[in-house]
C-alpha cells in the first residue's frame, strides 16, 4: 500500500504551512511511517503575509534532503516570469492583468522580500528592485518547479489535467491553470489525480479527483491530507477525520 501526504495551496502563509507539518508528522509516529513523501501542491506565494519565508523553508527542506515534493502553481510561475532577466507576462491571465495586479497578490510578495511599490511605478522601474531582493536561489527554485508528480496510482498536480489527454502529453499551461473541462469531467484518469487551484470549503474526493485546496489564499485554512491507496483522510489535531467519495 503506498501513502503519500498532500498540503494544499499555502500563499505565503508560513505558519499554517509549518502546523500541516506537525499534523503530518504526528501522523507519520503514530503509523511509523517517517518516508511516506510530503507533496506540496503548488501556490506557494501570493496574498499572504510571508512568501519570502515559505520559499525559504521549502527550499530549506529540499537542501536538507526532506521526502518533499514541492509543485509549481499558477502563481509561482507567474512569479517567476516576472523575475526572469526581462519581465514576462503569462498568457493565460486576463488581458488587463498582471502579476502585479491586487486580485493577483504579487504585491505582498515583493512586500514580504522588502520591495515597496510607489504610486506611479513603472516595471522598467520595480523590476530590477525585484530581482535584487529576491535571492537568485529563491528564483532558480522557483524556475525548476515541477507541474506533476506520479507515485502509485496517484498523479499530484496543481490545478488538473486535461481530459483524454495522456499524462505524459499533458501541456503545463492546464497543469497549472486548467479548471472547467476537468471539474466537469467523470472519466476514470488512470491514477488518482489530486489538485488544488480552485478554493473549496473542506476537501473534497470526487472519485477520480481530490481537489486539496481550501483557501488558505483568502483566510481560510490550509489542509494537509494523507492518501492510503484511493483512500483519503484530513489531518487535524484531533487525528484522521475520514474523506468520503462523491
Amino acid at each position: 500500500m503506498t501513502r503519500a501526504y498532500a498540503i494544499g495551496d499555502i500563499h505565503g502563509h508560513l505558519d499554517k504551512l509549518k502546523q500541516a507539518h506537525r499534523l503530518i508528522a504526528d501522523d507519520r509516529a503514530r503509523c511509523g511511517d517517517g518516508n511516506a513523501p510530503i507533496i506540496h501542491i503548488g501556490d506557494l506565494v501570493d496574498r499572504g503575509p510571508d512568501s519570502a519565508g515559505v520559499i525559504a523553508y521549502l527550499l530549506d527542506g529540499k537542501n536538507r534532503n526532506r521526502n518533499w515534493v514541492t509543485l509549481k502553481g499558477n502563481h509561482d510561475r507567474m512569479m517567476e516570469m516576472f523575475l526572469r532577466d526581462h519581465p514576462m507576462v503569462d498568457t493565460q491571465l486576463l488581458v488587463d492583468h498582471n502579476w502585479l495586479h491586487p486580485r493577483i497578490g504579487g504585491v505582498e510578495t515583493l512586500g514580504s522580500y522588502g520591495v515597496d511599490l510607489p504610486a506611479g511605478i513603472r516595471t522598467y522601474q520595480l523590476h530590477p528592485k525585484a530581482r535584487a531582493a529576491v535571492p537568485e536561489a529563491h528564483r532558480h527554485f522557483l524556475a525548476n518547479l515541477p507541474a506533476m508528480y506520479r507515485f502509485g496510482d496517484l498523479c499530484f498536480v496543481h490545478a488538473g489535467i486535461r481530459p483524454g489527454i495522456p499524462l505524459e502529453d499533458q501541456s503545463e499551461d492546464d497543469l497549472c491553470w486548467i479548471r472547467g473541462e476537468f471539474h466537469a469531467s467523470t472519466a476514470d484518469h488512470g491514477p488518482l489525480i489530486v489538485h488544488g487551484h480552485t478554493p473549496v470549503d473542506e476537501v473534497m474526493h470526487y472519485g477520480n479527483r481530490v481537489n486539496i485546496d481550501t483557501g488558505a489564499g483568502h483566510g481560510k485554512d490550509l489542509s494537509a491530507v494523507v492518501i492510503e491507496g484511493r483512500e483519503v483522510w484530513l489531518l487535524t489535531p484531533e487525528g484522521r477525520r475520514p474523506v468520503k467519495r462523491l
